[in-house]
């Protein structure tokens, strides 16, 4: 355990400014405004699956329009021109209905609660073990908004992706995007993640589990399952508890990025060589044992 925790520790304390750039929490840390920070934070998560070229891209597309202030933009947002701005917006199963859906949620959830943080607020427990019932809560309440504005009905059309943009954990989903705009949010100010949010406890953060992750994890035996679901995540999530139980999640991003920016993809035995986890990774074990044989 001492040394998979110093391991661990040392490989959070060398992330860089090299990884942040490639990452979608980037593009909260253009904003020095807490408040456009949240927003931008909502949004950025939302849409970070698929290759992460086209997420930045994806992402590039939407925040030339927002202008200095996201948050100004979707407390002003009119359903009705945002579906004429963005009426060819793609990435991959989103639209731009489900964009424009998106700000209109955000433009509600601040209305109603004068934050995304006090809206979630309405959704939490203090004493639950971890964010399991406040992201169902969360998540019913977002999809329980009026979209008329947007759709023309009240109801979200069947064949809209908004909902894949606000998974449940009742339903079995990691929740990624949502976890990790949680862990950006909640976590203290590193540098990287940025503790805007002081009514969740950083303990009750669960891992947003993507294929880095869950892959691994794996090797560190985090996790013995192969489907990247919401049992994963707080397997993972109890096993970093044991290494830091304040703080869990704070080895996410630099474990993420030994595969998003440093190539790890359990494949190239050469890459492992120079891994910074190595010492401690079964997997490269494994690749000398078939090579020796």
């Amino acid at each position: 355990m001492s040394e998979l925790k110093q391991t661990l520790d040392a490989l959070y304390a060398a992330r860089s400014p090299q990884h942040l750039s490639n990452d979608p929490l980037s593009f909260c840390h253009r904003f020095a405004d807490p408040l456009d920070q949240e927003v931008a934070g909502v949004i950025a998560a939302a849409f970070a699956y698929g290759n992460v070229a086209i997420i930045l891209r994806t992402l590039e597309s939407i925040f030339s329009e927002l202008g200095e202030s996201p948050r100004r933009y979707v407390e002003n947002f009119d359903p009705q021109q945002g579906l004429r701005t963005f009426s060819s917006f793609k990435h991959r199963f989103n639209d731009g209905r489900d964009l424009s859906a998106l700000f209109w949620s955000l433009r509600c959830m601040i209305k109603q609660a004068g934050s995304v943080e006090t809206f979630f607020l309405n959704s939490y427990d203090k004493n639950d073990e971890d964010l399991t019932a406040a992201l169902n809560g969360f998540t019913s309440s977002v999809l329980a908004i009026d979209y008329a504005p947007v759709f023309g009905s009240e109801e979200i059309p069947a064949d809209s992706y908004f909902p894949f943009l606000f998974p449940a954990p009742a339903a079995g989903s990691a929740c990624k995007r949502l976890c990790m705009f949680l862990r950006w949010m909640v976590r203290p100010d590193d540098g990287i993640d940025l503790g805007l949010w002081r009514g969740v406890s950083p303990a009750q953060l669960v891992i947003p589990v993507d294929t880095h992750i869950s892959r691994i994890c794996r090797y560190l035996g985090f996790t013995s399952r192969k489907s990247a679901d919401w049992r994963m995540a707080r397997e993972i999530t109890t096993a970093l508890r044991q290494l830091d139980p304040a703080d869990p999640v704070k080895y996410d991003f630099s474990i993420a990025h030994l595969g998003i920016s440093e190539g790890c993809d359990g494949k190239d035995s050469m890459h492992c060589q120079s891994c910074q986890i190595a010492g401690i990774c079964p997997q490269l074990r494994a690749d000398r044992g078939k090579t020796k044989v």
